[in-house]
């Protein structure tokens, strides 16, 4: 694709672009209000102010460009000449990260405002000069006008009201699915793991099972949470995202017991993994009690309860395959 210098821009292309460019930072700052909206409406609407203030720049370009070249506008972009910044599509992102958004309407501010510098020391015409450079110091100026936004719609309450829903995000889509995976992988490894371990008394052997169960367990729970909704109705962000958490703290939470296995002596290696999986469990509770506001001794003994059960299963399954052998 052919880039057109920026040196080599007439005055008509520069407003063009000018033009185009006021026009889609404004629509960028409409998404950003839009996707933000609901969960930070404070944010939103400083968003809002921004896309109209965007408006009345591209209005005053336009009468320009009218008032010295007619109402046809070339076509031509920030994308056509050497020197703009790559913009990543951020604003097609659901959910939208609140810090995202500030900081990339951060970067085109700064864009902007040295786009304006740049054109008005191209330009001969004294009325279209004295416009641009008007531009470019409203942009320099707009940081602090965002700023002055910011005080103004993010009073106390507001920033706690977004503070709360940025945790519920949090907890929607890293927390939740992560305890999860953590639960799933701490727990369910546990009978195949001393499964084996009882039955050969060998650790490698156990290692090789616990390994592929953990590993099992972590691909399957990432699709089972990947699959299970597409967050767009629920909240809870992306698929992939969610999956991935998942997983690996599946993955996770089996290997944790797993590793001790690594050990050649087996009545050691079978004494660290316990005290692991207590470690695991004690873990699991505090999590719990943490993010999701259960008293902690309500959660231990319901996290304790079930891995107890677990373990037990296992230790009886591999004591009967023992005794078989036997």
């Amino acid at each position: 694709m052919m880039l057109k210098k920026f040196k080599d821009l007439t005055e008509k292309e520069i407003l063009a672009i000018a033009i185009a460019a006021e026009e889609e930072d404004g629509r960028i700052y409409g998404e950003f209000a839009d996707a933000l909206r609901e969960e930070y409406p404070s944010t939103a609407q400083l968003f809002e102010e921004m896309r109209e203030e965007e408006v009345g720049h591209r209005d005053r370009l336009f009468e320009m460009f009218r008032h010295r070249f007619g109402d046809r506008i070339p076509l031509i972009r920030r994308e056509n000449v050497k020197g703009f910044l790559q913009r990543r599509p951020v604003w097609l992102v659901r959910p939208l990260g609140v810090k995202v958004a500030r900081k990339q309407a951060e970067l085109m501010e700064m864009e902007a405002s040295r786009f304006y510098a740049r054109a008005a020391s191209r330009t001969t015409d004294v009325s279209t000069r004295e416009l641009l450079n008007k531009l470019a110091d409203e942009e320099r100026k707009h940081e602090r006008t965002a700023g002055e936004l910011e005080e103004k719609h993010l009073t106390q309450s507001a920033r706690a009201s977004e503070d709360e829903s940025h945790r519920k995000l949090f907890l929607l889509q890293v927390v939740q699915p992560g305890l999860a995976g953590l639960m799933d992988g701490s727990v369910s490894t546990l009978a195949p793991l001393f499964a084996a371990a009882f039955a050969s008394h060998k650790s490698w052997e156990a290692f090789l099972v616990g390994l592929a169960a953990s590993i099992g367990a972590g691909i399957s729970m990432a699709f089972s949470e990947g699959l299970s909704d597409d967050g767009s109705l629920t909240g809870r962000g992306s698929p992939w995202l969610r999956g991935g958490v998942t997983g690996l703290m599946t993955t996770a939470g089996g290997i944790g017991h797993t590793l001790p296995f690594l050990i050649s002596n087996f009545h050691v290696a079978m004494l660290v993994a316990v005290i692991i999986v207590a470690v695991e469990l004690m873990a699991i509770s505090y999590i719990r009690h943490r993010y999701m506001d259960t008293p902690f001794l309500q959660a231990a003994f319901q996290v304790i309860v079930g891995g107890v059960l677990v373990f037990l299963t296992g230790y009886l399954i591999g004591s009967a395959a023992a005794r078989r052998q036997f």
